[in-house]
């Protein structure tokens, strides 16, 4: 056997630490989400890594990964998608995803001679005259967001100032604000109303978001009423949560997340 000349072993000795690194690491992988439906705002969340993004209006987005990590794709618009780093990907590190159509299609549905299933259809072919609007008669009317019962009566019971009572000198202020102001049932009324928004916004947000959250965040499904409540309580949670994209709901949402995991390790001690 013809003998190996030494330089040849310290070649290969140099050579053989350089083949795994880069499959061991954590890397940025570059990724685009292609589908028939809008791209933006799509889900990327790292199951392994606990790690998440959301897609721009491209459906362009980053997220570190590395090898047998496992990414998840949702949206309400599609069907969710998972995708295994494999070691393609991370050598080129870009990922191209497809994404398919989530279609909730109804039975058709036929009863007696004019109805089909089909509302827009349906509405063309009923019989009867649609009910008058305050258009109809020239009337203007209000089209907005209707008012809760706690807005109704906080806005029936007037906004006190000081300024008011000058007016009493005269006779024509109406009491009802003073009354009210002065007895605190105003401020009570503005601090209902402060709650109902926060829980409204709360429940919105546990119903859009809260599957793709505990889906990177692990929560045991008895604590998660409990932690939507946790992140309302907090004074800031209008400022960082209304009118807001997903991603900083999600963001703020994680801040609160390990208060709260903080919070469970203190009271087990």
């Amino acid at each position: 056997m013809t003998p190996i000349h030494p330089h040849i072993y310290i070649t290969l000795i140099l050579l053989l630490p350089c083949s795994a690194p880069i499959f061991s690491q954590q890397v940025t992988i570059t990724g685009k989400v292609e589908g028939k439906d809008n791209v933006e705002n799509i889900h990327v969340i790292n199951k392994t890594s606990q790690n998440f993004t959301i897609t721009n209006a491209n459906g362009e987005f980053q997220i570190e990964t590395k090898l047998q990590d496992t990414l998840l794709f949702s949206s309400i618009q599609h069907k969710t998608r998972s995708i295994i780093i494999d070691k393609s990907i991370i050598q080129f590190r870009a990922l191209r995803v497809n994404l398919e159509e989530h279609v909730n299609e109804l039975d058709e549905v036929i009863v007696g001679k004019t109805l089909t299933g089909n509302l827009l259809y349906d509405i063309k072919n009923v019989d009867g005259k649609p009910p008058i609007n305050f258009y109809d008669v020239g009337i203007p009317g209000y089209t907005g967001k209707p008012a809760t019962q706690s807005e109704r009566m906080l806005h029936e019971a007037g906004e006190f100032k000081p300024s008011m009572l000058l007016g009493l000198l005269g006779g024509s202020v109406p009491l009802n604000p003073i009354i009210n102001g002065l007895s605190g049932r105003t401020k009570m009324l503005k601090n209902r109303v402060k709650l109902e928004e926060k829980e409204a916004l709360m429940q919105r947000i546990k119903g859009r978001l809260s599957r793709d959250f505990f889906a990177s965040n692990p929560l045991e499904e008895d604590l998660r009423m409990d932690f939507f409540y946790f992140c309302a309580d907090d004074p800031n949670f209008i400022k960082h949560c209304k009118n807001q994209t997903n991603f900083n709901i999600l963001m703020f949402l994680r801040r609160k997340y390990k208060q709260y995991q903080e919070n469970l390790k203190s009271a087990d001690n």
